[in-house]
């Protein structure tokens, strides 16, 4: 193959063979040095990722605006906690009413989750620990206010309590006034009633203000004002029934309403917390949605996480705690530091529920006879001054401290931190079926029973209360009853 020149450029040699290297030259060189100089400049620097405003807002070039920052971090909490209402005095409408501090809790953790998006599409250099510090003080501040709100509670009640003139047919105004006359745990008081129709009130004590005909009339709203101007009231409430109902209850709300006073209905609804009812309007008619309660999901895995941890916790802080009330166990009577008792959990399965040794030795031997002089109605088994149990024991069961080495069979899974007492089997066998859906969810080592009077409070009413934690619970009502526990367990009432 012949030698070929190619003039004016820089590349000779053989070019028969197909892709072979093309000698370098001084020119190409040079070329190829300019070309990874250019390659190689420096580019021009980008902004941040995030929207300009946020950037501008917060930060004043690389230097963030701390009372900027603070202003906003002020108006989210603000209006956070405005949104989802805590700056309104509601009323109770729970056992024991609901715990604000849980709830600023909850608000303050999602105002660190905006503040986490706000800290990203500004591009802050602020140190996230710092900033979650910063905004500490709001929690705490809100927590406190929270407390004061609600103690104490017999002087700040007075001003809050809502007089009710309660209107409705005699079996339903008598139904209605004994739930509200035997409960303390709500801010309505009764202060009369209107009947409809020529039935009488069976319930003693209630004043008439006046009756209403059976069937629709002119001066139904007449002589329902009539009734809350003579005694005051701020609040109607109408149970409704066949001869109150549809248009003549719409007309008296409209009359009542255009004298500013409040109306309530009466739901034949019971033990469902205000939270899982959710009410919607379809084709002129007013529903009134209720969510099931909860069995799973993601509460469901807190509260198990919450529990297994705050069992472990209290094992490894109150260990000295329990290391002395065993010795003073064992030294005070004979027999073990604890008692095994097995118990029936969750969907009736059996467990050893452990506890510290109130008793002498022998007494479940001793208990038959003592049957006939049982204190409470129902299958429990209470005597106020049982002779079975210990000077020691008698001290442990007023504190509470007898039931610390439940923690155990809550870290092992048997219980939860907060549920209903778990029966003996005997007692369990002799359950109805409303009585048994006390064993849907997990035993607890305190719950409503402990807070609300525990030994004090009747079976019945100690059913109620478990079947309202039964379909009603939470993780912030968790919290917030062991919350209160402390308050009883200090108080002492109802614990022998």
């Amino acid at each position: 193959m012949g030698h070929v020149e190619i003039p004016d450029t820089d590349l000779s040699g053989p070019v028969g063979l197909r892709g072979a290297p093309r000698p370098r030259t001084a020119a190409s060189r040079n070329r190829t040095a300019a070309l990874e100089q250019l390659w190689r400049a420096p580019t021009a620097q980008r902004d941040p990722v995030g929207p300009a405003p946020a950037r501008r807002l917060l930060r004043a070039g690389d230097q963030p605006r701390p009372l900027a920052a603070a202003a906003v971090a002020g108006l989210l909490w603000a209006g956070l906690r405005g949104t989802r209402g805590r700056y309104t005095d509601r009323l109770r409408t729970e056992p024991g009413g609901a715990a604000r501090a849980v709830g600023a809790v909850g608000d303050w953790l999602v105002l660190i989750g905006m503040l986490a998006v706000l800290h990203t599409a500004a591009g802050s250099p602020v140190d996230p620990a710092t900033a979650v510090v910063a905004v500490a003080p709001g929690l705490l501040i809100a927590a406190a206010v929270a407390g004061l709100r609600r103690w104490p509670r017999s002087a700040r009640r007075a001003g809050r309590v809502r007089r009710v003139l309660l209107v409705g047919e005699a079996a339903g105004v008598d139904r209605a006034a004994g739930l509200l006359n035997s409960r303390t745990d709500h801010d309505y008081t009764l202060v009369a009633a209107v009947p409809v129709g020529a039935a009488r009130l069976e319930l003693e004590g209630v004043q008439v203000a006046g009756h209403l005909a059976a069937c629709p009339a002119d001066d139904d709203v007449s002589t329902v004002l009539g009734g809350v101007y003579a005694h005051e009231a701020d609040l109607v409430l109408v149970a409704p029934g066949p001869q109150l109902t549809g248009d003549r209850l719409r007309r008296l709300g409209w009359g009542l309403h255009d004298r500013g006073v409040a109306l309530s209905v009466l739901s034949e609804l019971s033990g469902v917390a205000a939270e899982r009812v959710r009410p919607v309007t379809a084709a002129g008619l007013t529903l009134l949605h209720i969510a099931p309660p909860l069995r799973g999901g993601p509460q469901a895995m807190v509260k198990n996480v919450l529990d297994r941890t705050g069992a472990l916790f209290g094992l490894l802080a109150l260990a000295p705690l329990l290391l002395a009330v065993a010795l003073s166990v064992r030294l005070s009577s004979r027999g073990p530091v604890f008692h095994r008792q097995v118990r029936q959990g969750q969907h009736n399965r059996p467990f050893t529920m452990w506890k510290f040794r109130t008793m002498v030795a022998d007494a479940e031997q001793l208990k038959a006879q003592l049957a006939v002089v049982n204190e409470v109605d129902g299958p429990l088994f209470k005597m106020r001054s049982d002779p079975r149990v210990t000077p020691v024991g008698r001290m442990l069961r007023r504190t509470s401290i007898d039931e610390l080495p439940q923690l155990v069979n809550v870290l092992l899974g048997h219980m939860s931190l907060v549920g209903p007492r778990p029966p003996l089997p005997e007692e369990a066998s002799r359950y109805d079926e409303r009585e048994h859906r006390r064993l849907t969810v997990k035993p607890g080592l305190t719950g409503l029973w402990q807070v609300s009077g525990r030994s004090d409070l009747s079976w019945q009413e100690t059913v109620s209360l478990d079947l309202w934690y039964v379909d009603n619970w939470s993780v912030a009502a968790d919290m917030g009853l062991l919350a209160r526990t402390v308050r009883a367990v200090t108080d002492g009432r109802g614990a022998y």
